[in-house]
């Protein structure tokens, strides 16, 4: 594929959402460069309608199975006609979460075996993964207290409790570890211009820009 697949990681609160606007924006002064901006779950009208089940289902409880073949099947759909698409057009592809995601979330926070995770992963990309991927770190406990200064809806996933959150920080760091020359940690907890400057300059790197 002639395109790039970035990818932007991390817990409840680090800021992901934001930083990849303020990226997009940056990106587009860059010659030369075709972007695409997109999300997960998300990015179809179909991966839109697994994520709303997902985030803000009411009534029965989702098991940690259910939940992560939603994802998938939102993943494939995706990745089949929006990913997959762009990159072999020569876009440049900023992805809010993908399969990093899902071994922190589902893996490690749920209690899925983790191997077993990584392989359902794979089949359902078809062995499409980012080139790049941002990990935005941050304690959850300072995540918690942003969230609770700047929402006023919480959706499923910033309602677990503070362990489930411990664990799936230290489901994305075990992610970094084993990936370290894909995976890129950035202080999610620093100055929003510190963050926007180092995200992008890994990028530029990336890129060559």
């Amino acid at each position: 594929m002639n395109g790039r697949f970035i990818a932007l990681e991390g817990g409840e609160g680090a800021g992901k959402s934001t930083l990849l606007q303020l990226l997009f924006e940056k990106l587009q002064c860059c010659s030369g460069l075709d972007l695409l901006m997109t999300r997960e779950p998300g990015g179809t009208a179909f991966a839109e309608e697994v994520r709303a089940l997902l985030l803000f289902a009411k009534g029965e409880q989702l098991t940690a199975m259910s939940e992560l073949f939603l994802i998938l099947a939102a993943r494939a759909d995706h990745v089949e006609k929006v990913i997959k698409p762009a990159l072999l057009s020569g876009k440049v592809v900023l992805c809010d979460r993908f399969t990093e995601s899902t071994m922190a979330y589902q893996g490690q926070g749920r209690g899925l075996d983790i191997s077993q995770v990584e392989r359902c992963c794979l089949f359902a990309t078809g062995g499409c993964e980012p080139s790049l991927t941002l990990l935005l770190d941050i304690d959850p406990e300072v995540s918690h207290q942003r969230l609770k200064q700047d929402r006023i809806a919480v959706d499923r996933m910033e309602m677990e409790l503070m362990p489930f959150h411990r664990r799936v920080r230290q489901g994305f760091l075990a992610q970094a570890r084993r990936a370290p020359e894909r995976i890129v940690i950035i202080d999610a907890a620093a100055a929003q211009d510190v963050v926007v400057r180092q995200a992008f300059d890994a990028i530029a790197a990336h890129l060559g820009c």
